[in-house]
């Protein structure tokens, strides 16, 4: 199995580990110390030597950051992480804290005295974060301190870097060579009037080179760090163990390929403008240059947004991986209407998505499948362990969002279903989720809209009676690469435009704390829109085809719009879905998808 569903915490190391910090922290002279859930490229997932915020505090969550002076250690956590920080934290020495009410550097100012010193590793944050971090703590005469990291410093029994292979993408399946990114790259580098580019998102490496790493659980990428010359050719920081010979040889003359410790080194040689992402690279990247005096161009990593917007090939790649996975799913379902609860648990109904997944061909899964029963479905990032495995049982919703890494597209697809007769309330609530994820599905909009403007669209169902959810409405998914993707999003924070091929989830859901969550999700590719009188206008295509289970659907909420979506929406599914499944499941199929 991919996935591993052990308990690995115990929450009698973690104040030790936080009184050992506090006397590096007095050692070193600092008053506080920053550990974020983050290593030096920023990415979703962490290597198990780069989970430093999960061995001091026991909170294995995706998101967040601590803050540890000598009396306090807050962790801050976003919406979809409240309830999991304080069942996964020791209260009695660690202090969850709302996210982004409460920000560590407006709190930061309460807990040190005037002239406080903040210890930070300049590899773990990003530029743009510390110098907004500095104005913020200027005027309490706080200072922020680039220190080695003092968890490092404790951690004696660390894990070593990963040192996974690197494989090749198909040409054919990304849709232009290797060489060709490079020219593309480079010729937006000479029209900027820049020397280099410094590349340090892990995803932004495998895209630009045509390759794929194995260096992070789901995400298929190399860790490491480029730099690109306005010549296209690439200096490439990665482990060179990582790289058989025969595609070291495919990479050609043009790219070198150098061990990560001579990265730094390598910053002091560069001649600028040197474009730098500082909402991305690291604080150390440029105190390395600004030490030398090279110019620094700031801008945005010149792959994110060719990245996102997927070519006809790519699409063509994650269309049919989701076509697969659609058959994927129908067996599935097909299965657990027939079996459940029948004493499955949350457990169990994973493994055996896993296995049908890795039958149809997976190289691995796209995140750890969320598989959450009743109360446990209103954690929006649970995670299933052989501690806090539940049956399944009548009565209760069964949340399952899940995808694949297939060798030509990354999936991800989230269904709520029910396990036997639901109460009207959560019925009520599913039907206001599916209004919300049909209104995106149906939107079409002007060219120039961001994620930002879009959002209210899915919440307004729910917003109407007085309800919402504590996380964005989509994230934007690489294609055969990283399912979570910048830099587009649909999100009351996102102001990035959308662009034709870009790809995004529209999921939105509904939690009550302690009882049942929901969630509905599919994917869609940003595309043209007609418009009757020329506008430029854009509009979604649906990737996913797996039925929505109607014994959740209040129908007579529904408007004759939505019924129609819905009903047009199911016979699609039948008719791509159906050829591809057994005789058993294809009758589950046609009951599935019956109109509404």
């Amino acid at each position: 199995m991919f996935q591993n569903f052990t308990e690995t915490g115990n929450p009698a190391l973690h104040p030790p580990r936080l009184a050992a910090l506090r006397q590096a922290m007095a050692a070193e002279g600092v008053d506080a110390f920053l550990i974020p859930r983050a290593d030096a490229h920023q990415g979703e997932y962490v290597a198990d030597a780069d989970a430093r915020l999960r061995w001091l505090t026991g909170f294995s969550g995706s998101a967040g950051i601590a803050v540890i002076t000598a009396d306090q250690a807050a962790v801050f956590v976003d919406g979809r992480y409240k309830v999991q920080a304080r069942a996964e934290l020791d209260l009695g020495h660690f202090t969850p804290v709302d996210f982004p009410a409460t920000r560590p550097a407006g709190w930061l100012p309460e807990a040190l005295p005037e002239g406080g010193r903040v210890g930070f590793d300049p590899w773990l944050h990003p530029h743009r974060e510390i110098e907004e971090m500095r104005k913020t703590l200027a005027p309490a005469n706080i200072g922020l301190v680039p220190v080695e990291n003092l968890v490092d410093r404790i951690w004696t029994d660390r894990p070593a870097p990963p040192k996974g292979r690197v494989r090749l993408h198909d040409d054919r399946i990304a849709g232009a060579m290797a060489a060709e990114k490079r020219a593309r790259i480079a010729a937006d580098l000479r029209k900027q009037g820049q020397q280099f580019a410094v590349v340090t998102l892990a995803d932004s490496l495998a895209w630009l080179l045509n390759i794929r790493g194995s260096d992070i659980p789901r995400n298929p990428v190399l860790l490491g760090f480029a730099v690109i010359g306005a010549d296209a050719s690439v200096q490439l920081f990665v482990d060179p163990d990582k790289f058989p010979d025969e595609l070291r040889a495919h990479l050609g003359p043009e790219v070198s390929i150098i061990h990560p410790e001579s990265f730094a080194a390598a910053l002091r040689t560069l001649d600028g403008p040197v474009r730098v992402d500082p909402a991305s690279a690291p604080e150390a990247v440029f105190a390395a240059l600004a030490e030398c005096e090279i110019e620094i161009a700031e801008g945005e990593d010149p792959i994110v947004l060719p990245k996102a917007c997927k070519n006809e090939a790519e699409l063509d790649g994650m269309r049919a991986a989701h076509l697969t996975d659609a058959a994927v799913m129908a067996r599935f379902l097909c299965w657990l209407d027939a079996t459940a609860p029948g004493g499955l648990t949350e457990i169990a109904v994973a493994q055996r998505l896993e296995q049908m997944r890795r039958e149809a061909g997976i190289l691995d899964i796209s995140f750890d499948t969320i598989s959450a029963v009743g109360p446990h479905a209103a954690l929006p990032h649970y995670h299933v362990t052989e501690a806090s495995d539940l049956p399944l049982a009548e009565g209760q919703v069964l949340l399952v969002d899940s995808g694949g890494q297939y060798p030509n597209g990354t999936t991800d697809i989230t269904r709520t279903m029910a396990v036997g007769g639901m109460a009207p309330e959560i019925r009520e609530a599913f039907t206001r989720v599916l209004q919300g994820m049909i209104a995106v599905s149906r939107l079409r909009f002007p060219k120039g809209l961001s994620g930002r403007d879009i959002d209210a669209v899915a919440r307004a169902p729910l917003w109407s009676v007085g309800m919402d959810y504590d996380h964005g409405t989509g994230h934007g998914v690489g294609a055969a690469l990283c399912v979570h993707e910048g830099p587009a999003r649909i999100s009351r924070a996102s102001e990035v435009p959308l662009s034709p091929g870009m790809i995004l989830s529209n999921e939105p859901g509904y939690y009550r704390e302690g009882a049942f969550g929901i969630r509905i999700e599919n994917l869609l590719v940003v595309a043209p829109a007609d418009s009757p009188d020329g506008r430029e206008m854009l509009g979604f295509e649906t990737l996913n085809f797996v039925p929505i289970d109607r014994r959740m659907i209040v129908a007579e909420m529904l408007s004759p719009v939505e019924r129609d979506w819905l009903n047009a929406y199911h016979a699609e599914v039948l008719a791509k879905v159906a050829p591809l499944v057994d005789a058993e499941t294809r009758r589950w199929l046609e009951r599935a998808t019956a109109p509404v």
